[in-house]
């Protein structure tokens, strides 16, 4: 079985011959080169025609994809951005309060 799936960049794959989870991460035309990062940290290269040769197909992401990146804090993945999206009491806030921060 043949790849038909193009690689796309932040794009996770599974190699199903080999049970090897990637992303890639870099795609170069002017070399031919697709760069991929596996799930365990590890960067790997293909090209065109090893790309489309291989067994690989989509796949979520996996949750434990930020495994190899070990000390990393939910803080530097960015998903805890909470101050800017805090929203005002709205039973405190009246349409005079509204147009004065519009204005």
């Amino acid at each position: 079985m043949a790849t038909i799936t193009d690689p796309v960049i932040e794009r996770w794959y599974k190699d199903i011959e080999n049970n090897l989870k990637f992303k890639v991460v870099a795609i170069s035309e002017s070399d031919d080169s697709i760069s991929v990062q596996y799930i365990n940290g590890d960067i790997g290269e293909y090209d065109n025609e090893s790309w489309y040769n291989s067994t690989f197909d989509y796949i979520e992401a996996p949750e434990d994809w930020s495994a190899p990146y070990g000390g990393l804090e939910t803080d530097d993945l960015g998903y805890s951005d909470n101050d800017l999206h805090t929203n005002p009491d709205q039973e405190d806030m009246d349409l005079a309060d509204i147009l004065d921060k519009t204005s």
